[in-house]
């Protein structure tokens, strides 16, 4: 099998795969799947996701896929392309990393613009959601940004987390706060396209010196959502370069540093609601730095 031939008969790659037919090595990047790198006959790779045991949640794979595909074809940053979405499996084109350098991140920072200007029809999307593990509410809105996102991006994640006893009912108490007075944080704005989970682990560094996207949750969103993200979990390198850039390129609306602790509690309530207590005390601090804001 060459890239050739795959591309025209992408059905077939599961069964060269239990075949052995195809050489494939474990690689990381699957955090909730598991990943591989498939080298086919003419040297071309791949990267390739399946779900580690049993079935893949229904849509899953085609998710994801339609959230590459929307991202790529605004033409700004680089997102690879999807070679095969069946049911059971994700392949893409691979890219080999590089390190991060200023120069690389400030060219991230003017696309990420670029994508996020090219705009959505609605805030979700016309496709089912996931993020990460988790189920995510696309069903498409008007809006306006603030009750859609309480009601889309914060509460489900907070139920669940409430459920399960992750958060106690003095931090649910909290974040309920914060959802209650969401249309005074501001900021309301069009539906930007956005990647939706771009928390820095989902940046690719290139051996071609740019940043791509990858692993995305896509929709039609809050283009602060996205740069709040990139300052989770020790935060994207050159971070302020990226958000210099951004910033020159789109200048972001008044108040956009005091929000970022909003758009920010949706991602940690979904790691509360996926992962457990290890983010208890990140959802806390952060539902209480925007209670302050």
């Amino acid at each position: 099998m060459d890239l050739a031939y795959l591309r025209a008969h992408p059905q077939h790659l599961p069964t060269f795969l239990t075949h052995q037919r195809i050489r494939e090595t474990p690689v990381g990047g699957g955090d909730v799947c598991t990943a591989s790198r498939l080298t086919l006959d003419d040297g071309a790779s791949l990267f390739t996701k399946t779900w580690p045991s049993g079935s893949a949640p229904e849509h899953f794979f085609a998710t994801e896929a339609a959230g590459l595909r929307w991202l790529r074809e605004a033409g700004t940053v680089p997102i690879p392309e999807v070679l095969v979405a069946l049911p059971e499996m994700l392949a893409l084109e691979w890219i080999d990393s590089g390190p991060p350098s200023p120069a690389a991140a400030e060219r991230f920072g003017r696309e990420l613009a670029g994508l996020h200007r090219r705009g959505a029809d609605t805030f979700g999307a016309p496709w089912p959601g996931f993020i990460g593990p988790l189920a995510q509410d696309n069903t498409p809105s008007a809006g306006p940004w603030g009750p859609w996102f309480a009601e889309r991006r914060l509460r489900p994640y907070l139920k669940i987390s409430a459920d399960s006893g992750t958060l106690p009912p003095a931090d649910v108490a909290v974040v309920e706060q914060v959802i209650e007075q969401i249309e005074g944080y501001g900021g309301d704005e069009a539906p930007a396209r956005i990647h939706g989970d771009l928390w820095p682990g989902n940046v690719l560094w290139g051996a071609d010196g740019r940043a791509w996207l990858v692993d995305p949750a896509a929709h039609g969103g809050h283009r602060e959502t996205d740069l709040a993200q990139l300052a989770l979990f020790g935060a994207a390198p050159h971070l302020e370069t990226i958000m210099r850039a951004y910033a020159e390129e789109w200048p972001l609306a008044d108040g956009w540093r005091e929000r970022v602790p909003v758009h920010q509690l949706h991602l940690l309530l979904v790691h509360t609601a996926a992962f457990g207590g290890a983010y208890r005390s990140s959802v806390r601090s952060t539902a209480d730095a925007a209670l302050r804001s």
